[in-house]
């Protein structure tokens, strides 16, 4: 039975387009050799990572998706390739199962080569659908929602010391008797 897979890689970013297309072609070398078939092979772009890997900061994503029968060496021939050809360009790789009936849509964040050169957070929040999290654009409704919080805090302090003072003179009480 053939299965669809997709594999994420992340290259060190200094790649070049000579060494870009090598590691393309042999991609699809090791997957054709395996008796699959290679579906697309796209490059994301240049984006900053969470946390550095072997020492770089920024990394290339590249997406491919293929096919091959699920008792065909690919998967294995792959890992090989990742491993001992692809070791200097690809610094991280994950390869998945996709679903059959699934669709190959998909959508992606764009990459610094594709960004705006500057984006403020509004912009930022608006583009991923979250405004939820922006600012009231009013200043006043801003002032008042932290005095009103303030407020209520300085309540709450307020009970915790009467409640101290209480328990205090009850304790008094009972050592004078």
């Amino acid at each position: 039975m053939i299965r669809r897979y997709e594999a994420l890689m992340l290259a060190v970013p200094e790649l070049t387009t000579d060494e870009t297309t090598g590691l393309e072609k042999g991609f699809d070398s090791t997957i054709r050799g395996a008796k699959g078939s290679v579906i697309s092979f796209e490059r994301w772009g240049k984006y900053r990572l969470a946390f550095p890997v072997r020492k770089n900061d920024y990394g290339i994503y590249f997406l491919a998706r293929f096919e091959a029968d699920e008792d065909s060496p690919a998967l294995a021939n792959l890992q090989t390739f990742f491993t001992i050809k692809a070791n200097n360009h690809v610094m991280r790789n994950v390869v998945t199962r996709l679903d059959s009936d699934a669709t190959l849509a998909y959508q992606r964040p764009k990459s610094l080569e594709e960004a705006a050169s500057s984006r403020d957070v509004g912009t930022f929040l608006k583009e991923n659908k979250m405004e939820g999290l922006m600012p009231t654009s009013s200043s006043e409704e801003g002032d008042a929602t932290a005095k009103k919080a303030a407020d209520q805090a300085d309540e709450g302090v307020e009970e915790i010391e009467e409640i101290e003072i209480e328990e205090a003179d009850t304790d008094s009480e009972e050592s004078d008797e």
